[in-house]
């Protein structure tokens, strides 16, 4: 767990990142708040606000009686939304930068492919 952000986003995020990398597939049960309290040494309130911010957010579903589960069209919905956050947070900013120091989109798309070979 990381100090500087809330515990409660950092195990939705972990669920999230679960479902995105395919560990947790659609209409899987995840962990229940207890197990993750118990993990992670945390109040089990604070771990069940985690999961129902992914239950707002439709990505999980309850099954009265039985648990928490990963909503069908989970994980395009949270890669389209990461996509979306990347753009927002990494891709308007970078071109920014580049516009300012006159680098062409052309010459930008030679900088990250000439990186991501290396």
């Amino acid at each position: 767990m990381d100090d500087s952000r809330p515990i409660f986003l950092q195990i939705a995020e972990q669920i999230e990142n679960d479902i995105i990398a395919g560990e947790l597939a659609e209409e899987t049960q995840v962990p229940s708040t207890n197990e993750f309290a118990a993990f992670h040494r945390i109040n089990p309130a604070t771990a069940g606000k985690g999961v129902n911010l992914l239950v707002d957010a439709g990505v999980l579903y309850k099954k009265r009686g039985i648990g928490m589960f990963v909503a069908e069209g989970a994980r395009a919905r949270l890669i389209d939304d990461r996509r979306t956050a990347f753009a927002e947070q990494f891709v308007a900013p970078l071109l920014a930068e580049a516009a300012k120091l006159d680098i062409t989109p052309e010459q930008l798309s030679a900088m990250i492919t000439e990186r991501s070979t290396r």
